[in-house]
This record gives C-alpha cells, sequence and structure tokens, in this order.
C-alpha cells in the first residue's frame, strides 16, 4: 500500500476572542509553518482516490451486458439515488397542473404548466408542439444546467422552438436555483442539508428529472417508444443520469456534461455539485458505465475543443466516448454512439454548429425527415417574462424539503453499544489507521518548551501533520493534550498556551482538510461564466470531500481514524503512561474528536470543545453552508446518531461541551 506524508495541524483564534495566558513567540512561530506543501497534500489525496474508483469492465456478450446493465440500473436506483427517501414520494403518480397556451404560430404552440416534485415543491416548465400532427409525436425533454434563465434562456427556447418545427413535442423544465426558482436555499450546495437529513442528495434532482419524464410520457400525444433528453452542462449530465437509470429514453443527445474519474480527479471542479458527485455512485460505476448502460440505444456526445468551463473534448473523448464503443458494438450498433467535437465557437455552448448536430441526430434516430441547416440558427426566443409560470410563495425550496425530511424521521431506540457502534463505523466508513513514520522536520528550544515537528505519514496514504510541545519539566501524571482547531494548527496558539499552563506535553495537529493538509484549491471553471468565488470558502477541500464520498469514502470517518492514530502515536512518544485528551475548538474539530471518542471510547481520556454545538440539528437551522463543514453533512449521522448519542457511545471518555 502507498505510504503518505501527514501532517497534524490547529488553527490560531485573534488574541481578542480568549484571554488565556500570554503566548509566547516561538508556540506561535511553530504553529505557523507550514509543514507540507498543499501541492503534496493533493497529489495524496489523487492517489487514494484513484484506487478506489470503479473500473469499466471489459465487454464481454450482448445477453451478459444487457443482464448487468440491468443489476446496475436497479442498484442505483434502489440503494444510491433513492436512499432515505419516502417511498411514497418515490412512487407517486405525476401531479402536473396545466396552464394553458402563451404563445402561437402557423407551426408550432408553447404552453405552461406546473408539475410536484416532491409534496410541497412544485417546479414551473413550458412545453413546444407542433401545431399540426396526425399521429403520436416523438418527444423531447429539454432539460437546462446550472444557467440562470432557466426555461427562458435563448438556447433553451430555441431548442424548445426547432423540435417542435421537427414535429416533436418538447418540454423544457425550470430547475432548482434558476428562473422562478433561484432562492438562495435553492442553490445546489444545500443538497448537502438533504443528506444530513438522511435522504441521498441525487433523489431529489432524479425525481425532478424523472416527474417531467412522466408527464411527457403519459401524453396521449407522445409516442412513447421515440422519447429523448437533451442539454448543455448539468442539462447534459440530467440526459445521461436519466438516460442510463431511465430506459424509456430512447435517444440522449448530451453537451459538456460528464466526464470520468480520470479526468475529475485531476480537475475537480468540473464536477463541483454535490448530486454530480453522488455519494456512494463511485463504488459500483462511473459515467462511462452509465453511457455504457445505454448500448444500444443511440447516444450523442458534443463536446467543445476549447471549453471554458468543463470536459473539454480531446481530454475526455477517449474515456467516455472511445472506451465505451465496445459495449454499442456487442449489439451491432456501434455507431449509435456518436460523438461530436465543437470547434466555432469551442467554448460551453449549445449554439449552432451543436444545435444541429443534435437536431439531425434526433431526426435520424426519430425516423423524421433531415433538418434544414437553417433550424439550428434559431428564433429570437420570446421575454422571459412572456413564459413566467409561478410558484406558490409557500414553495418548498432544497432546504425547506431536507427540513421536511428531518421533521418525519424517527430516531431508532439505542441498541447494545457493540451494535451502534458497528452501524456508526458504517455510517462514516471507518478504517482503523496508524502512523507508519514520524518524520521530524525542525526543532526549537525555549524557556517554556522545547519544540518538534513532524510529518507523519499513516498507512492509509493520507498524513498529518504535527507540532509538539515539551515543557522542560513536564509533569509525569498528566496526560498528553491534542488540540485541534477548525481553521488550522496556526490559530490554536491561545489553546496550545493554556495546556501548557497544565505543564503536560501539548501536540498541535492538522488533520486531513485542516490547515496545512487542506489541498490546493482547483481553478473555479465557473469565473467566466458570473459565478461570485466569494460564496464559496476554499478551506475545507470541499471539491475533495465531495469525491471522497462518491467513492464511498467519508470525510469525517477519515479524519477520526487519523486521530485515533495520532493518539496511539502520542501516547507511544510519551512513555506510553500517559492518557490522552483532546481540546477542539468549532464544530468540525468538535465532531471529529466525538466521532473518534464513540468509535474508540478507551482511546482517549477526555473530549473538551469549545464553539461546539448541542446537535446536528444546527447545520439545517443555521443553516450550516456545506462548505464551510462539508465532512459534517455525512449521509445518516444525524438520522442515526447525533451529538448526544455519541456522547453516550463515548463513555467512559469525558465529553465537554462549550457552546460557542
Amino acid at each position: 500500500m502507498r505510504r503518505a506524508l501527514a501532517v497534524l495541524s490547529v488553527p490560531m483564534v485573534a488574541a481578542a476572542a480568549y484571554a488565556g495566558p500570554p503566548v509566547a513567540e516561538h508556540v506561535a512561530a511553530a504553529l505557523q509553518a507550514e509543514l507540507q506543501p498543499r501541492a503534496v497534500t493533493t497529489h495524496q489525496l489523487i492517489q487514494y482516490m484513484a484506487t478506489r474508483a470503479a473500473p469499466l469492465p471489459a465487454p464481454k456478450v450482448e445477453a451478459d451486458w444487457s443482464r448487468d446493465a440491468g443489476r446496475l440500473r436497479r442498484h442505483v436506483l434502489d440503494e444510491i439515488v433513492f436512499h432515505g427517501w419516502p417511498r411514497e414520494w418515490v412512487t407517486a403518480p405525476p401531479a402536473v397542473e396545466e396552464l394553458g397556451v402563451v404563445m402561437t404560430s402557423s407551426r408550432y404552440r408553447i404552453r405552461k404548466l406546473r408539475y410536484e416534485i416532491v409534496p410541497g415543491m412544485l417546479a414551473p416548465a413550458i412545453v413546444c408542439e407542433p401545431v399540426s400532427r396526425t399521429r403520436p409525436a416523438p418527444a423531447v425533454l429539454n432539460v437546462v444546467g446550472h444557467e440562470d434563465g432557466g426555461k427562458g434562456i435563448l438556447h433553451a427556447q430555441q431548442r424548445c422552438v426547432a423540435f417542435a418545427k421537427l414535429g416533436i413535442i418538447a418540454l423544457t423544465p425550470t430547475g432548482p436555483a434558476s428562473a422562478e426558482l433561484a432562492h438562495p436555499q435553492n442553490a445546489h450546495d444545500f443538497a448537502a442539508h438533504l443528506e444530513a437529513a438522511g435522504a441521498h442528495a441525487l433523489g431529489l434532482f432524479y425525481l425532478a428529472m424523472r416527474r417531467s419524464l412522466d408527464h411527457l410520457a403519459q401524453l396521449p400525444s407522445v409516442d412513447r417508444r421515440r422519447i429523448g433528453v437533451t442539454g448543455l452542462s448539468g442539462g447534459g449530465w440530467q440526459s445521461v443520469v436519466l438516460g442510463a437509470l431511465d430506459e424509456r429514453v430512447a435517444v440522449v443527445a448530451e453537451v459538456a456534461g460528464v466526464g470520468s474519474l480520470d479526468t475529475t480527479l485531476t480537475h475537480p471542479s468540473e464536477t463541483d455539485e454535490i448530486e454530480e458527485n453522488a455519494t456512494d455512485l463511485g463504488r459500483t460505476l462511473d459515467y462511462p458505465q452509465l453511457i455504457a448502460m445505454r448500448a444500444p440505444r443511440p447516444t450523442l456526445l458534443i463536446h467543445n475543443a476549447n471549453d471554458e468551463c468543463c470536459f473539454r473534448a480531446g481530454r475526455v473523448k477517449p474515456y467516455i466516448h472511445d472506451a465505451v464503443k465496445p459495449f454499442f458494438a456487442l449489439y451491432g450498433k456501434a455507431g449509435n454512439l456518436a460523438w461530436h467535437e465543437n470547434v466555432d465557437p469551442g467554448t460551453h455552448n449549445y449554439e449552432r454548429d451543436n444545435r444541429r448536430a443534435a437536431y439531425r441526430f434526433f431526426a435520424q434516430h426519430f425516423g423524421l425527415r433531415a433538418p434544414d441547416d437553417a433550424l439550428a440558427i434559431g428564433e429570437p426566443g420570446a421575454d422571459a417574462a412572456a413564459l413566467t409560470v409561478g410558484v406558490p410563495r409557500d414553495n418548498l425550496t432544497i432546504l425547506g424539503v431536507a427540513k421536511a425530511l428531518a421533521a418525519r424521521a424517527r430516531r431508532a431506540p439505542s441498541a447494545d453499544r457493540v451494535l451502534e457502534r458497528a452501524r456508526l463505523t458504517d455510517v462514516v466508513r471507518y478504517h482503523p489507521s496508524r502512523v507508519t513514520r514520524a518524520w521530524p522536520l525542525w526543532s526549537a528550544r525555549a524557556d517554556t518548551a522545547d519544540t518538534l515537528s513532524y510529518r507523519l505519514d499513516l498507512d492509509s496514504a493520507l498524513g498529518a501533520t504535527a507540532v509538539w510541545f515539551r515543557p522542560q519539566t513536564p509533569r509525569t501524571d498528566a496526560p498528553v493534550t491534542i488540540v485541534l482547531h477548525d481553521d488550522g494548527r496556526a490559530a490554536a496558539a491561545d489553546l496550545v498556551a493554556e495546556a501548557l499552563t497544565r505543564g503536560g506535553q501539548v501536540v498541535a495537529v492538522n488533520l486531513i482538510f485542516f490547515g496545512d493538509m487542506v489541498p490546493e484549491q482547483p481553478a473555479s471553471p465557473g469565473a467566466e461564466l458570473g459565478v461570485d468565488p466569494t460564496v464559496r470558502p476554499h478551506k475545507t477541500g470541499a471539491n475533495y470531500q465531495m469525491l471522497l464520498s462518491m467513492l464511498g469514502e467519508r470525510g469525517l470517518g477519515i479524519q477520526a481514524s487519523q486521530l485515533l492514530a495520532v493518539a496511539r502515536w502520542a501516547r507511544t512518544m510519551a512513555g506510553g503512561n500517559n492518557g490522552v485528551r483532546v481540546e477542539t475548538r468549532g464544530l468540525r474539530s468538535q465532531l471529529v474528536a466525538l466521532v473518534a471518542a464513540a468509535l474508540e471510547p478507551r482511546a482517549l481520556a477526555a473530549v473538551t470543545s469549545r464553539q461546539a454545538i448541542a446537535s446536528l440539528r444546527h447545520l439545517l437551522d443555521a443553516p450550516v453552508p456545506y462548505r464551510a463543514a462539508p465532512e459534517l453533512f455525512c449521509l445518516d449521522l444525524y438520522k442515526d446518531f447525533d451529538v448526544d448519542r455519541l456522547t453516550a457511545l463515548a463513555e467512559p471518555t469525558s465529553i465537554h461541551r462549550e457552546g460557542g
């Protein structure tokens, strides 16, 4: 197993925040030093995750792959997508409110409707349909990504109208966070709050897609054998996911929506949404497998040569097209997996060239006449106000759905401690680890304490950094104190100084995703698309924590494992007779220490947490932004445990909490 260097670190708090003992200059200096470059941590994480990605299986024979694809489809839907979602919500029939025709021409008309995603959450949509038809027509779900305009954005309008001119019925829904659903609590990061409430984040987005597909499929005017999906960016992602998991989707045209883990691990900001990095999905399959699951149904992948956002053509084609082509060949339909690379303009777009390719593909596989190239030019588009549908004032947001789910949850009574600990082990995906080597980096001597800084190798291949403070005359009966701070070791000077006054040895630690153990923040691909970079704090490694969860790991479980490994190492370094206590500041480090104590209750003598929370319900009530504390949005943690049950599970460890 590959070994990685680990760094322990604790952040420093402003002097005004704590009126404790004066901080010696050398203590502060030792805590401020960077012990591991962020590039090293980034490389360790990429290597760690690469070994956990599900490889694309070798294609066998048609019957075998059809059977395997069906099994994968059932597993993903039952065990991942709908994890924690009320059964009656998942199986409810479509609830649609038709709101009439708003625009008519000689060739098409546009009507408005609202449909229910889950109880209390409605989504608006428009339907473009040909005026004259003599038999059931093909249909396309024309999904939209993260753009603010939703169904009213020009390229989505142009596609909707063009499909109607081709004789296709097109439905364009508005997804969460755009247009009429552009509420602050519909930001996609609030999908994490669904997982805090015990429901898989992907479930809500999948239900939003499937509900609109359900409506199309039940229309008497639609030929159910000829239904397609298309969209750009997040809409391209929806096209692949729905197209793979719902066999009603006959034809897909994806535009710049997916890559593979081979490309994402080095560009984690490309899949910078929780639903795209779907928890546990990567344990089973990756996006190339989802595309392969469409075989032999016609699938067009459109990617842009110089995309400023994501999934550039030259980088992703070998993984999502070339490697998947053999699965379509099993059925004698290799040509049904098609590729189009856009060069003009080559940016993140669904403009004329890409529309032309999509229209031709749908027409070919729906058995329609070939479209005129002029169709791709598109009409000017209606004023967005004319397409406004309206939603109720009390329409639930994503956060509102999370709170509704939390209110429904009923935690099971306390069980046998062994069984509860086994359940906690599974929820946080805990794997014990140990320090395999401590690399001394530098030392210093001062009147108050000797200092020695370490970079630590752990057998998990993810490391930590630490600074050890040893008083000149340490008390032999005093426990070793491990200090953790949400902002990293550099912010923990006051906690270290206070602990040193008690005469014991102190170790200030940075676990993975704290302080100098935070990986490099990848450049945001949305910078040129108007995304405000200040709304996403970058000091917690949220992009990488998403990917870890996708691959079946949990940041919280890794951090708890590291803390316990460091505690064992510290006890040995101190002579083996000293106990180990932990002091934390902030909710992130509080939960890391509390979960560690609950997993191995005799490993730590005591845990004292400042600026602590009394319940994980705080994540929903505050609400806490996902990227401020990503590891706490661990699927099922709040639903099954919460702070009170973790505290009970940690006995005999003494747990002391001071609110903040």
